[in-house]
C-alpha cells in the first residue's frame, strides 16, 4: 500500500471531493473511471487527455499496469510514472481500480465490504475509507517529542 503521506492522503480525498461535486464518472473511459479520476488529480490532466493516452495501447487500467514499461515513451506510461513517482504502488493502482484492497476494505462494516467498483458512490467511500486508513497510521507514527523537536528547529511563523 502506499506510504502514509499528506500528499496521498489529500489527492485521495481531493479525488473523492471532486466526484462527490460531481467530476464525471464512467467506468469504461480510461480518464474518468476510478483511477482515471485520481490521474486527473495528480497529473493535471483532463480526462480527455489521459483518455487519448490510454488508447495508444490495448486495455483497460489494470491491463495497462501490467503492462507498464517506464522506457516505452508511451503517454500512458508517463501518467503511470507520475502516479508512482507521487507515491502511489502498481498494486494500489489495480486495487483501486477494482475496489479490491483488503486492507482497505477491513476497516468498514462488514455489510459495506461488497463494493461494486463501477458504481460511483461505491468509488467514494473506497477513497475516503482509503484516506482515513492513511491518516490514522500516519498520526500513529507522530510522536510528540519529535513534533517538540521540530517545532525547535523550525519555528512556526505566524502572521498577524
Amino acid at each position: 500500500m502506499a506510504k502514509a503521506s499528506l500528499s496521498i492522503i489529500q489527492a485521495l480525498k481531493k479525488t473523492a471531493a471532486n466526484l462527490e461535486k460531481g467530476s464525471q464518472y464512467q467506468w469504461g473511459h480510461m480518464g474518468s473511471c476510478n483511477c482515471g479520476n485520481l490521474a486527473q488529480v495528480i497529473t493535471n490532466k483532463d480526462k480527455a487527455e489521459i483518455h487519448k493516452s490510454a488508447m495508444r495501447r490495448h486495455g483497460d487500467w489494470n491491463e495497462q499496469l501490467i503492462d507498464y514499461c517506464p522506457t516505452s515513451g508511451l503517454p500512458i506510461d508517463h501518467i503511470i510514472d507520475e502516479m508512482l513517482n507521487f507515491g502511489f504502488t502498481r498494486n494500489d493502482l489495480s486495487y483501486l481500480e477494482k475496489l479490491s484492497d483488503q486492507n482497505i476494505l477491513k476497516h468498514l462494516p462488514l455489510e459495506q465490504r461488497y463494493l461494486k467498483h463501477n458504481i460511483k458512490n461505491d468509488v467514494i467511500l473506497y477513497l475516503r475509507t482509503w484516506a482515513n486508513s492513511l491518516e490514522d497510521t500516519l498520526l500513529k507514527d507522530i510522536n510528540i517529542e519529535n513534533v517538540s523537536l521540530i517545532n525547535k528547529l523550525s519555528p512556526v511563523l505566524v502572521e498577524v
